[in-house]
């Protein structure tokens, strides 16, 4: 009788989309532990890495490092399928919607900090429709919009930040660049 094994052989991208998905799901794990003063008031914190990954990477692994932080996230917090989840979810692919179309604004003048300050501000109102449609159904919810727009610029403009400067130590990059990019070691 004889056995036949299948073997998958991660990609350096493989690795590197995991390396970066754990950062981020640690950052998610780690802020779950900090007080809100409101609910759904969230530093954001793995968006840093979202934010880095968009730059060096590209949009492609930039979503499966932000999907894959929602998901891992959401189970290891004990809240997947939970409406925190889909809290969560809606403002992910909101956000990442944004960060799609703006990498194609001007270099010149919209970077990580411009891209994190615009993908708060879509992950915020991607969470407000949805607590809205689902969760609070009356209008008052969007008495919530000053705070949490204060929020979306206060966050988005810190993340944004410390994207921007850890990008500059690691030699920043663009995507399709050589400039900032991992060297391939053997697995």
């Amino acid at each position: 009788m004889t056995h036949s094994t299948i073997e998958l052989l991660p990609s350096p991208k493989d690795r590197r989309i995991a390396r970066h998905a754990a950062a981020a799901i640690v950052l998610t794990v780690a802020e779950a532990a900090i007080p809100l003063p409101l609910p759904g008031v969230k530093p954001g914190l793995a968006n840093i890495v979202t934010l880095i990954v968009l730059a060096r990477w590209g949009w492609r692994e930039a979503v499966w490092v932000a999907l894959l932080r929602v998901f891992a996230g959401s189970l290891l917090l004990g809240q997947f399928l939970a409406p925190g989840f889909f809290l969560s979810l809606s403002g992910a692919l909101a956000s990442l919607v944004v960060l799609g179309l703006a990498m194609h604004l001007p270099r010149r003048w919209f970077g990580p900090v411009s891209h994190s300050i615009l993908a708060a501000f879509a992950h915020i109102g991607a969470q407000l429709v949805v607590a809205r449609l689902w969760l609070v159904p009356h209008d008052g919810v969007f008495y919530l919009v000053p705070v949490f727009a204060l929020a979306a610029v206060v966050f988005g403009l810190v993340n944004g930040l410390v994207a921007a400067r850890l990008l500059e130590e690691l030699g920043g990059g663009t995507p399709g660049d050589d400039k900032g990019k991992e060297a391939v070691r053997p697995a």
